[in-house]
């Protein structure tokens, strides 16, 4: 109940708590009777957009990159479509609680997916092998659908840095105030929006939450990217409905794109094979177990002493911002490979003792040069065009990227400061 009250607070005075993570754009479209004549106008790039920043924050991961591998013969054939009534049938056939409308906007997100089928099958390697039953096991335990485990599908992809352009951060994508709410610790060393059992537990505690609020999953997830106090304006125009698609045209853009997207996200991860996807193979053993640090210890220290890539434990305990672990201040958890799982408290001494500099040293900070995106270089694409495009220079592109020339191949991911 406290949390509910915090929620009615801050609609009463933000009008949108999960705090602007969507674009406030409304652009309201009164004379729309059917979802299908909203399909027919509503912009592809408005998809595009959502859908280009989730792949992004995974793809340009180089951890997933060289610790997953895709070996799949039918993965260069193509992407697949089907009939309506194949699509439709395939989600109804889901054994999920929430329904699973089908319209035009559904299948432009899933056809979407159809075309991506490596980025696909990264999430579907790194889901299915560590993150799906984490999730899985935080929404049981609140009594949440679990085919809600397929939001960080669309919030993230399944990027626990992924951090949005207005800093949502985490396979959730929590706003720094939404987290705090939900007793997520955030401060210049530990961002606990980028712990994925944490942050899961809280996102499934906010998600309970909304329910009570709206008792319609689909207003829900809405809710959960553009705010309720977006939600309950749509709602008020829309002369007090309360279904996702009859207040529709009166969402921000984005949240327009939200729900079918996470819609699709749930057809493609359980379908997968019909549009020739693999998951993507770990190469490293994804068992993992936890153990409290009272050190205060950077992770290389530990990775070099007891013989576990840095990149693994980097990947494995992301919400430590700078690698070190503030143990000196109160206990944090370090999650290990569970063959390592009590390497730290054998090797402690040894490990306090190697390179103590990296633990100690001072901290520097570089300021940011704004918003970043992620461009993939697409066939006769040039520097200069791309410069043009994102009204930067060609010199800053070089410099953002190490690039030593003006060369760049298709399929590059270019990071551009906006």
């Amino acid at each position: 109940m406290k949390k509910i009250l915090y929620i009615l607070v801050f609609i009463a005075f933000c009008g949108n708590i999960q705090f602007c993570k969507a674009q406030l754009v409304t652009d309201t479209i009164s004379s729309i009777d059917t979802i299908d004549t909203i399909a027919a106008i509503e912009p592809i790039d408005t998809i595009d957009l959502a859908f280009n920043f989730q792949l992004d924050s995974i793809v340009h991961d180089y951890f997933l990159e060289k610790s997953f591998t895709i070996d799949c013969e039918r993965i260069d054939s193509g992407a697949v479509y089907y009939s309506d009534s194949v699509y439709m049938a395939r989600l109804q056939s889901l054994p999920h609680v929430m329904e699973m409308t089908y319209n035009r906007v559904v299948k432009s997100c899933i056809e979407r997916y159809a075309r991506c089928p490596k980025d696909v099958g990264y999430m579907l390697g790194i889901g299915n092998t560590y993150y799906f039953p984490m999730f899985e096991e935080a929404l049981e335990r609140h009594n949440v659908p679990l085919e809600l485990k397929y939001l960080p599908v669309i919030e993230s992809a399944l990027n626990a840095k992924a951090k949005s352009p207005v800093g949502a951060s985490g396979l959730w994508q929590f706003m720094v105030g939404t987290g705090k709410i939900y007793g997520l610790e955030v401060n210049s060393m530990v961002d606990e929006r980028r712990d994925p059992r944490k942050a899961s537990d809280a996102a499934a505690r906010f998600l309970a939450d909304l329910y009570k609020l709206y008792g319609d999953w689909h207003l829900v997830i809405a809710a959960y990217n553009c705010g309720p106090g977006n939600v309950a304006k749509a709602i008020r125009i829309a002369n007090g409905k309360r279904n996702f698609w009859e207040i529709y045209p009166y969402l921000p853009r984005e949240t327009r794109s939200y729900v079918p997207l996470f819609i699709a996200a749930n057809y493609i991860m359980n379908f997968y094979e019909e549009h020739n996807m693999c998951p993507a193979n770990p190469l490293f053993n994804y068992a993992t177990d936890t153990v409290m640090i009272s050190d205060r210890v950077h992770l290389q220290q530990i990775a070099e002493k007891v013989n576990i890539p840095l990149d693994e434990l980097k990947f494995l305990n992301p919400q430590y911002r700078y690698d070190i672990i503030p143990g000196n201040i109160k206990p944090y958890p370090l999650v290990l490979p569970f063959e390592h799982i009590n390497s730290y408290a054998l090797n402690r001494d040894s490990i306090l003792a190697y390179k103590p500099e990296l633990a100690k040293r001072e901290i520097k900070f570089e300021p940011s040069e704004g918003e970043v995106i992620y461009y993939k270089v697409k066939s006769g694409d040039t520097l200069g065009g791309i410069a043009k495009k994102y009204r930067v220079s060609v010199k800053n592109i070089q410099k953002w990227n190490k690039l030593k020339s003006t060369t760049i191949r298709i399929g590059q991911k270019l990071k551009i400061y906006k």
